[in-house]
């Protein structure tokens, strides 16, 4: 049903500066594993089979690694090394990449309307790569996606924050339907804590409908003077249905370094050890 999944990768990642002056943030290795590989994974679990890349300057990196490199492996075919690629390999096996390219920095919104071209008129996955999400059973992804089957509408991922920590995010506001699923009704993007409508903060993954684009082209700029996804998805809301669904999983931020230190941590113990 959600074939596509959209990797807004363009940012400059200058919380882990001077090693991402020339490699992007989203090749850091969790063990070893670039982030933006767990995310694509993430997505493969969730049914989803062409990923879709908002790349910008310096960032080829991505491109290279989700292609062959018929030097390495002609280098290290038939050796034990060669088990080393086999992620790598099932990925390239399971899905297609294309890439487009962000020529200003203008905000997730402004990224994910450039992504359009590659998306078309069709819902589609959203996966942030600073959030890395580590589940025993289905995927944040697939259980969204499991989700948007029933209510075929946008999708947020949430889970709850400290309240001194809401301006690091967008935050929710809505009726309960059940337990950890919300219709939304107010979305606000980094507020003040005392402004914050709740502690419920949105994370790197969305399910979008694609009428999401002309809500986004009509939107103007925001907080930071960036466009916002925050505030497309308070007008789709407003104007329809947005769900926010409190995930089943860990999250781990790797934007940060305290994050990341964790996640490394986390995924040595727990996955790459076992």
């Amino acid at each position: 049903m959600i074939n596509k999944c959209l990797f807004p990768v363009a940012g400059y990642g200058t919380r882990f500066l001077p090693a991402t002056k020339s490699m992007p943030k989203e090749m850091l290795p969790v063990v070893n594993k670039p982030l933006v590989q767990y995310g694509v994974e993430e997505a493969i679990a969730a049914g989803m089979n062409q990923m879709a890349f908002v790349t910008g300057r310096g960032k080829r990196a991505i491109t290279d690694h989700f292609d062959i490199s018929y030097e390495l492996e002609h280098q290290i075919a038939g050796s034990a090394k060669e088990g080393y690629l086999t992620s790598i390999r099932g990925v390239l096996d399971q899905a297609t990449f294309t890439m487009t390219r962000q020529r200003e920095m203008k905000g997730l919104g402004h990224a994910i309307l450039t992504g359009e071209t590659l998306i078309g008129n069709e819902p589609f996955g959203v996966v942030l790569s600073d959030d890395l999400c580590i589940n025993a059973g289905d995927s944040v992804m697939a259980q969204m996606v499991n989700l948007y089957k029933q209510f075929r509408c946008s999708i947020v991922a949430i889970q709850e924050v400290p309240q001194d920590q809401t301006e690091k995010y967008g935050v929710i506001s809505g009726e309960a339907l059940k337990e950890g699923l919300y219709r939304v009704d107010d979305m606000v993007e980094k507020p003040k804590p005392e402004d914050a409508p709740s502690n419920l903060a949105i994370i790197g993954r969305y399910i979008l409908t694609p009428d999401i684009f002309d809500i986004l082209r009509d939107t103007p700029p925001g907080k930071g003077g960036e466009v916002q996804l925050t505030d497309a998805l308070l007008t789709q809301a407003k104007n329809g249905c947005v769900m926010a669904y409190q995930f089943e999983g860990s999250r781990f931020d790797c934007g940060s370094v305290d994050g990341f230190v964790e996640a490394t941590n986390h995924v040595y113990q727990h996955i790459y050890k076992a």
